[in-house]
């Protein structure tokens, strides 16, 4: 299986009903297909310092911000491929990098630093690791996948995500899917990823249903209900 590892796009998030979710596949399926892998469950962890000031800048929506995740496709096995990613966002456009390794050597090399191989990417990530002290997990968040991409031109491509989880224990990808919802009941997060600009045809049906883009962040959501539990004196677990 083959993995795209550089990306360069715009990312625009919308969020929407089960019914807006439905009428909007409906109309897709004139112009998208369906990913070729379907429907996939996405689980994250998240890097940020002891003060999570990774995710307090990027909450404040500065012109250039970045942030470093583990990434599987599904519940991990030590051996299973995950992706360490860097993502940066400078003037509304998304870079992304990643390279791949197993659970077990990603986490030994993110967590304890010890470096297995060299590439431009892992330069890129040790420079990260070194700049930020104190960078450790914080948050795993998980959420099931549904991805399309444009008949003509692949790079085109939508995404709905639901069941959106975090939890900021037991952070490890091999643990399992739980945690705490962040979407209301019913709803999904709709991503439209693209190098250029969105066809007329999904500008029509966003403005005919009255979609709206909105500024969502799965880890900025996660974060604020973390200090909302500090503050209010810790969640207990059983």
């Amino acid at each position: 299986m083959s993995y795209q590892s550089v990306f360069k796009r715009y990312e625009i998030k919308y969020l929407v009903t089960d019914e807006q979710k439905k009428m909007i596949m409906r109309e897709m399926q004139k112009y998208m297909y369906a990913d070729k892998y379907g429907k996939s469950t996405i689980c994250n962890i998240y890097f940020d310092t002891p003060d999570f000031l990774l995710i307090r800048r990027s909450l404040e929506h500065p012109v250039y911000k970045e942030k470093l995740r583990l990434r599987s496709y599904g519940v991990a096995k030590h051996d299973s491929t995950t992706f360490i990613e860097i993502k940066k966002k400078y003037k509304r456009v998304v870079y992304k990098r990643r390279t791949e390794m197993s659970e077990n050597e990603s986490m030994r090399y993110l967590c304890n630093g010890e470096h297995i191989a060299d590439s431009q990417i892992l330069r890129e990530v040790n420079y990260f690791l070194e700049h930020y002290k104190g960078i450790a997990p914080q948050v795993v968040i998980s959420y099931n996948r549904e991805a399309f991409y444009s008949k003509n031109d692949y790079d085109f491509r939508v995404t709905f995500d639901d069941n959106i989880l975090w939890r900021n224990y037991d952070l490890s990808l091999c643990k399992g899917i739980y945690g705490t919802p962040i979407l209301r009941n019913n709803y999904s997060l709709m991503e439209i990823k693209t190098g250029t600009a969105i066809p007329l045809w999904m500008t029509n049906i966003l403005s005919e249903n009255k979609i709206y883009k909105t500024s969502f962040s799965k880890y900025g959501n996660a974060y604020v209900a973390i200090m909302s539990e500090r503050a209010n004196g810790g969640k207990k677990y059983a």
